[in-house]
């Protein structure tokens, strides 16, 4: 059983203990007699939108890209989201048309359109096809083991974070020159 100092309710239970009644009462009055009085309008639907409109442009936006420090662990959520994303986005565009146009999108055609592209753009494309795909699967094994409960200390989140980005820079080089 958790006692009232485990709880921090003692200074609060001895004040209202202690205090005279006559003193007690008094705040209950101050506080029953200070009321706001609210003032209610009834509006049209159509000015009420612009109201709230109005009201929304006044809030402040998410705090955190602008207050907080960029930390490894969030830029690389953010990251593994986008390239999750855009590698999902690929395969079912890809998918798709090669449903529409089997005769267009069959491997035959891909690596003859791909093999009269100049050198550079074989190598950004390369590039940028080896980067998503490596840094989500790396990371993809760091969220398999958070899961298993190994690498959950700061020093362990950070560590498997800049091993995420040595093995994707890595891999991506050596996916780039194949």
């Amino acid at each position: 059983m958790m006692s009232t100092r485990a709880l921090g309710l003692g200074p609060s239970l001895r004040k209202a203990a202690f205090s005279p009644k006559i003193l007690r009462n008094q705040v209950a009055f101050r506080t029953a007699i200070q009321r706001r009085s609210v003032q209610l309008n009834s509006v049209p639907a159509s000015s009420s939108v612009g109201i709230l409109n109005k009201q929304r442009l006044l809030r402040p936006s998410s705090p955190h890209f602008t207050i907080y420090q960029p930390q490894l662990t969030w830029i690389a959520s953010i990251f593994n989201r986008a390239t999750g994303g855009a590698l999902s986005a690929l395969l079912y565009g890809f998918s798709l048309a090669y449903l529409v146009a089997p005769g267009t999108f069959d491997s035959a055609h891909i690596i003859e359109f791909v093999a009269g592209l100049p050198d550079v753009v074989k190598y950004a494309g390369k590039a940028l096809l080896a980067l998503p795909f490596t840094f989500h699967s790396f990371n993809g094994l760091r969220h398999l083991a958070w899961d298993s409960g190994k690498f959950l200390s700061l020093k362990g989140v950070y560590g498997t974070g800049y091993a995420v980005l040595g093995a994707t820079a890595v891999s991506t080089i050596a996916l780039v020159l194949m």
